[in-house]
């Protein structure tokens, strides 16, 4: 999550600076060809350096080890350097920021996936462990906050973001303003009759993002569901393994509170699409294409809802794929696809009333506050730092209850509890009302 949001944040203040002619207009003063490049990338170094120091005296406070903690800060601080710079590089290759965004979590998302199948086979047949060493989370894992404190990897991962920020600055160098280095395809003369409703329109923006998202939770679920046998063998034989996968499953077998595991960081990387989904709102906004639609008899909850719904569905559709193709590959694996499928597809689900609150947050701003919406992603930052690092560090359970997947049914496994699914789908359905509230009234753009 934390390299999601800095990539996002530096193609936010190059690319889409370049996008909206912001760039050319800054470009004409005395300011330098690189300088919004540079601004950008020491912007994110600096809070990625700030999440570091806030990280190092939180874990401090909880009374563990000095050296572990500036390791786990480290760790952090430099996963987010390595993926600004890989979206600095991506801003650079094409000329819309939707598809360097695209490329940029594309790069996310294989290191994400190689790191998994490459950790997980490790610890069964070993075939594949050295996928691992292709990618960038798995060298940062490998610095083992806690368990061996090992700095010299972190030294290959900031010499290689050092290469991927040269890079960078060479490629800007050699393109014009506004262009990108790989030539752009030109759309059809008229717009096509099916895009006479809002809702249509939507789809034409959203179904390429939705598309990727799908694709990315489906190959997530084959390969967490492929290697879920081989899960069971290790942590039958390492107990540290099995006491954090009980913290997070509770009383569920041990497959069972693996997979409770895999859900809920597979419903917090679901959460950063739904907020990604939901800013596209202030991004037609402040771009000025909302205004020649709004500009005919289409009202402004009419338009905002026509997003919204891929904000909310979209989510629910990636989660599906995850939870199927979890359950096809594990249960295939095991003999039992029938019984399997369900019950996976019911773990991912259950995800959603955490997942559409940070939605709604996202909503709240936008409507309520449009300049403070990019702080959406604050919000699943936080999640995710409490998933990860809250259960491995057993914080205290007020903290923890800060976020909302806390508070989700651990499925497969456990039982399934309705009151706290209702109190969250609530807290949702409040906030996107005070947004769209805030929307209806507010000044357009603002």
């Amino acid at each position: 999550m934390v390299g999601l949001i800095s990539l996002l944040t530096v193609i936010r203040h190059t690319r889409v600076e370049e996008e909206t002619g912001r760039r050319e207009l800054l470009g004409s003063t005395v300011v330098g060809r690189h300088a919004p490049l540079a601004a950008a990338l020491a912007t994110v170094f600096a809070a990625n350096l700030l999440l570091a120091v806030l990280l190092v005296l939180g874990m401090s406070s909880q009374d563990l080890p000095l050296a572990g903690s500036v390791a786990l800060g480290i760790q952090f601080a430099i996963s987010g350097w390595f993926f600004a710079a890989v979206g600095a590089v991506a801003a650079q290759l094409t000329a819309a920021a939707s598809t360097a965004r695209g490329i940029a979590i594309a790069v996310l998302g294989a290191a994400f996936a190689f790191r998994a199948t490459g950790d997980t086979s490790a610890h069964a047949d070993g075939g594949l462990a050295w996928l691992s060493w292709l990618s960038p989370i798995g060298w940062l894992q490998r610095i083992r906050p806690y368990g061996g404190d090992h700095w010299g990897v972190a030294v290959l991962v900031i010499a290689v973001t050092g290469v991927l920020v040269a890079v960078a600055v060479s490629l800007s160098a050699r393109r014009d303003v506004g262009s990108g280095l790989l030539p752009a395809r030109l759309g059809p003369a008229a717009g096509a009759p099916s895009l006479r409703t809002p809702l249509a329109l939507a789809w034409r923006l959203h179904r390429g993002l939705l598309a990727a998202w799908v694709s990315a939770f489906a190959l997530l679920g084959v390969l967490f569901g492929g290697v879920a046998e081989g899960v069971g063998d290790l942590m039958r034989d390492d107990q540290a393994a099995r006491d954090f996968f009980a913290r997070i499953g509770g009383k569920a077998g041990l497959i069972d509170s693996y997979f409770v595991g895999v859900m809920s960081i597979v419903g917090l990387i679901s959460a950063a699409y739904a907020v990604q989904a939901t800013l596209r709102l202030r991004a037609e906004e402040t771009s000025g294409r909302a205004e020649p639609v709004l500009a005919t008899a289409i009202g402004r909850l009419r338009w905002a809802t026509s997003h919204l719904v891929f904000a909310l569905l979209g989510p629910a559709a990636a989660l599906l794929a995850a939870g199927l193709t979890a359950g096809l590959a594990y249960g295939a694996a095991a003999g039992d696809v029938g019984h399997q499928v369900p019950r996976l597809i019911e773990a991912a689900l259950v995800q959603l009333p955490a997942v559409w609150v940070l939605a709604a947050v996202a909503i709240a701003l936008v409507g309520l506050a449009p300049r403070l919406s990019p702080a959406a992603w604050v919000a699943p930052a936080i999640c995710l730092l409490l998933g990860i690092a809250g259960a491995a560090v057993q914080l205290d359970d007020w903290v923890m209850d800060i976020s909302p997947f806390a508070h989700l049914p651990a499925l497969p496994g456990g039982g399934m509890a309705a009151t706290p699914v209702i109190a969250l789908l609530a807290i949702a359905a409040a906030l996107a009302e005070a947004g769209l509230a805030g929307l209806r009234h507010r000044d357009l753009p603002a």
